[in-house]
C-alpha cells in the first residue's frame, strides 16, 4: 500500500463537530469552544483509523471567489455562521499549527479547489490521498487511487466513496457528478440548475446523454415534451451550474508535499492552548 495524505475540509468539519454536541462548552472566559472539542475528537479518530503518512487541512476564506465574480447569487440566502463558531475557527488554526498541522487557504478560491489541487498533485506523486468533508461537491474527486470520506450523522459516521462506489451508487463516474450538479444544482451553495429536475430525472438524462454538453445539444432526442422544453429554456443555466459545481483542481498555491508530513505536535504550544480552553481531558 503506498502511503496516505489526509486532506480534512475545515469549515466544514468545524461546522459539523459545532452542530453535533448536545450542549455549548465554553470556558470561564466566555469562549466557546465545542466546535475545537468535536473536531480534535474527529481529527484523533481519523488518525488512529487511517494511519495518514501527511496530512493537511483547507479552510474557505471570506473573500468572493471567482464563483461569485460569474454569478453574484453564488451561496446568497446561506445561513450566517453564529458568532460563536465564528470565534473557534482562528483558535483551531492554533492548535493545528501546535500540532505542526499546516492551514492552507488562499483568497479567490474556495477549500474544495485547494483539496482538489491538493489531492491531484499527491496522485501525481504517488500518494494515496484520502479526503475528509461532508461537502458532496467533493465526491467529482474521487479516482481509483482518491477516496472520499463523507461525514453523516454526528462527528462518528463516516461513507467512504472511491470512482467504483460512485458508480455503485449514483450510476455515474464522479466526472459525471458534476454534470449532475449542472441539472438539478444545489440549494445549499444557491447554483440554480434547471428548475425542476431533481437528482431521478437528473441520472435518468446523464444515462442517456452522457454530460450536459451532449444533452444541450441534442434537446430534441428528449423524449419528454415538458422536459425538453425545461432544458431547451433553461440551457445557459445549467451550462452556468455546471461550471460553478466544478472543482478548480489547479489553485494557484504553492504546494509543497513534503510540509504535510505528520510530525510530533509543539507540545508546549498544545498544552497552553488546551489549558486556555480548559481541555483537561486532552
Amino acid at each position: 500500500m503506498g502511503k496516505r495524505i489526509v486532506i480534512i475540509d475545515g469549515n466544514s468539519l468545524i461546522n459539523r463537530a459545532y452542530y453535533a454536541m448536545q450542549r455549548p462548552m465554553i470556558t470561564k472566559e466566555g469562549i466557546y469552544t465545542q466546535g475545537i472539542y468535536g473536531f480534535i475528537n474527529m481529527l484523533t479518530k481519523i488518525q488512529d483509523d487511517y494511519a495518514p503518512d501527511y496530512i493537511t487541512v483547507a479552510w474557505d476564506r471570506k473573500a468572493p471567489t471567482f464563483r461569485h465574480e460569474e454569478y453574484k447569487e453564488y451561496k446568497a440566502g446561506r445561513k450566517k455562521m453564529p458568532p460563536e463558531l465564528a470565534m473557534e475557527i482562528p483558535l483551531m488554526k492554533d492548535i493545528l499549527t501546535a500540532m505542526n498541522i499546516e492551514n492552507l487557504e488562499i483568497d479567490g478560491f474556495e477549500a474544495d479547489d485547494i483539496i482538489g489541487t491538493v489531492a491531484r498533485i499527491s496522485e501525481e506523486e504517488g500518494l494515496e490521498p484520502l479526503i475528509i468533508t461532508g461537502d458532496k461537491d467533493a465526491l467529482q474527486l474521487a479516482t481509483d487511487v482518491t477516496q472520499i470520506l463523507i461525514t453523516k450523522k454526528g462527528i462518528s459516521e463516516f461513507d467512504l466513496y472511491d470512482r467504483e462506489k460512485m458508480i455503485e451508487r449514483y450510476q455515474l463516474t464522479p466526472e459525471q457528478f458534476i454534470d449532475l450538479k449542472g441539472l438539478m444544482g444545489d440549494q445549499s451553495d444557491n447554483i440554480p440548475g434547471i428548475p425542476g429536475v431533481g437528482e431521478k430525472t437528473g441520472i435518468k438524462l446523464l444515462t442517456q446523454f452522457g454530460s450536459v454538453a451532449n444533452l444541450l445539444a441534442n434537446t430534441d432526442q428528449i423524449s419528454n415534451a415538458k422536459l425538453r422544453t425545461k432544458v431547451e429554456e433553461n440551457a445557459q443555466l445549467a451550462a452556468m451550474s455546471r461550471r460553478l459545481a466544478t472543482i478548480n483542481q489547479y489553485v494557484p498555491l504553492d504546494i509543497e508535499i513534503n510540509q504535510y508530513k505528520v510530525m510530533q505536535p509543539d507540545y508546549n504550544a498544545l498544552i497552553n492552548l488546551y489549558v486556555k480552553l480548559e481541555f483537561n481531558s486532552f
